[in-house]
C-alpha cells in the first residue's frame, strides 16, 4: 500500500457519496493537529493550549 492510499480512498468517498461538507472539517482538524505538534516544545505552547 502506498502512503497516500488513505487520501485517495477519502477522495473517492467524497466523490461517490457527495459529502463535500466533510472537507472543511477534515482540513481544520489536520491544521490544528499540525499546529499542536509543531508548537509542542516552543515558547508559543502555553498560548496555543489556552485556545482549547
Amino acid at each position: 500500500m502506498s502512503k497516500f492510499s488513505i487520501l485517495k480512498e477519502f477522495w473517492l468517498f467524497l466523490r461517490v457519496r457527495k459529502k463535500w461538507w466533510l472537507t472543511p472539517i477534515v482540513v481544520m482538524l489536520v491544521l490544528l493537529g499540525t499546529l499542536v505538534v509543531f508548537t509542542q516544545h516552543s515558547a508559543l505552547a502555553p498560548f496555543i493550549y489556552t485556545l482549547f
